[in-house]
């Protein structure tokens, strides 16, 4: 017995003892050791104080503020890897360095990442591919492709772990958005990436010319880089609906944001008058039409879009007498209703981006005000609009439902008063669209981007769309 009481204390006194102290090579940052292998070393981008929280919480984009100072010589290049680390020099991740934009650095993986795998460390490719695949196998878990489905978001850039790069693949082509300058750099090696996926047997860059120019890059330079061997056209299918498409037309050419938005909109249309302003290439109206609504209406200003739109009737052998599309202003067309008296059951509306910047806020939600009352005049009482705005400004401020909601209209006359003069007195008070239109709103259903369009929720500037169901009372 005596021996078993030493033997506990004993063992009790080893367990109080403190941790031995860590060797200086297990304290050594792991993305500090390797970038001591490097033969020519690894540039250091040090935070000013107080800056690194927010980064190490995984904010990729490190703006130039934010920095105090940048070790190595000769100084980094634009496209270069360097390390991000805080006032005491320590790594606390690593990115790709930008010496003409806001962003000096976009990180790519942070140093508790590099620990637990370090088989990405400082290495893009191997980080690439790694990204990519886990992209890939995302999709597959969500169904995508599928029998009905094969138009979808690949690589939603912050997203994915990949800020600048966007790809978006239709059947058989990918559509890759560069608008980072380490893309360009890279552009090989992503192409290697989406090439091994077995269904891609085409892709087509598309640069984003105006961001890349803030990015450093020459223009010109761009265009010769991305000379397109693709065909201009093609076919795709979405929850079972034909789509003909356009790699010349807007953002990738195909909107896979709004899938799951156009296809509730198909449970909700059966027996109704649809309209569907600022239609593109007809997605909701075709949704419409394929649940069953009695009269479709599709109003854009494109030319192109429409003549695709057109083309997708006969795609899905829809009946050309329940659904036309027309040529003609949003605002124009809805005021042309409003003087005959006309209403649909549910109007879609569903505008370009008018709020390109926090900047132009303020002017753009005047723009969302008058659409937006504007669609409720001619939404009959009772009925549903469907309203969006792709402006990432006004999702991510908050701002878009406060346009849309009613506020008081006391002090302001409206009987008799000219809709113009009423806009500008609404417009100067900030009220809602619903008074401007003397309408009662109720919120049915909020939603934005399609679930194949991750969002890193420490860089919340990846929302961008709003799509909110209203009555209309």
């Amino acid at each position: 017995m005596r021996q078993l009481q030493a033997r506990l204390i004993k063992s009790l006194s080893f367990s109080r003892l403190p941790p031995p102290a860590p060797s200086s090579s297990s304290s050594t940052s792991i993305l500090q050791r390797v970038a001591s292998s490097q033969p020519k070393g690894v540039a250091k981008v040090v935070l000013k104080k107080g800056k690194t929280q927010l980064f190490k919480n995984g904010s990729p984009m490190v703006y130039s503020r934010a920095v105090d100072r940048i070790i190595g010589r000769p100084p980094p290049k634009t496209g270069d890897i360097v390390l991000v680390a805080d006032g005491t020099e320590t790594p606390i991740g690593w990115g790709l360095y930008n010496s003409v934009s806001m962003f000096c650095v976009r990180l790519m993986q942070l140093e508790e990442e590099a620990t637990r795998d370090p088989s990405c460390a400082l290495d893009m490719e191997k980080l690439l591919e790694t990204r990519i695949n886990a992209a890939i196998e995302l999709r597959r878990g969500l169904g995508l492709p599928s029998a009905t489905t094969n138009a979808y978001r690949l690589v939603n850039s912050e997203g994915d772990r990949l800020s600048g790069l966007i790809v978006d693949v239709f059947g058989d082509l990918a559509v890759v958005v560069s608008s980072a300058a380490w893309v360009e750099k890279y552009k090989s090696q992503v192409e290697a990436c989406i090439s091994s996926i077995d269904e891609i047997n085409h892709i087509h860059w598309r640069p984003s010319i105006e961001i890349l120019k803030e990015e450093g890059m020459d223009a010109s330079d761009l265009k010769e880089l991305h000379p397109s061997t693709c065909p201009q056209r093609t076919k795709v299918l979405e929850n079972g609906i034909s789509y003909s498409i356009s790699l010349e037309g807007q953002k990738t050419g195909f909107y896979a944001d709004q899938r799951e938005n156009r296809k509730f909109l198909s449970t909700i249309s059966h027996g109704r008058k649809v309209l569907d302003i600022c239609c593109y290439s007809g997605g909701f109206a075709l949704n419409a039409a394929k649940g069953g609504a009695t009269s479709i209406t599709g109003v854009d200003t494109s030319l192109p879009a429409l003549e695709i739109a057109r083309e997708n009737i006969a795609l899905n052998y829809l009946d050309p007498e329940k659904i036309s599309f027309l040529r003609e202003d949003a605002n124009e067309f809805m005021k042309g209703a409003l003087s005959r008296n006309e209403s649909w059951d549910i109007v879609i509306i569903d505008p370009p981006k008018l709020a390109p910047s926090r900047k132009v806020l303020q002017s753009a939600s005047g723009m969302y005000r008058n659409l937006n009352s504007l669609a409720m005049q001619i939404t009959r009482r009772g009925g549903l609009l469907m309203t969006c705005s792709c402006s990432g400004a006004m999702t991510q401020s908050g701002m878009f439902l406060r346009t849309l909601q009613a506020t008081n209209m006391k002090g302001i006359k409206r009987k008799g008063r000219n809709p113009v003069v009423l806009f500008y007195e609404a417009f100067k008070q900030e009220l809602g669209a619903a008074s401007m239109a003397g309408r009662k709103i109720t919120v049915l259903r909020q939603s934005g981007a399609a679930c194949d369009h991750p969002i890193d929720p420490s860089y919340p500037e990846g929302a961008y769309l709003s799509n909110i169901l209203l009555r209309i009372l």
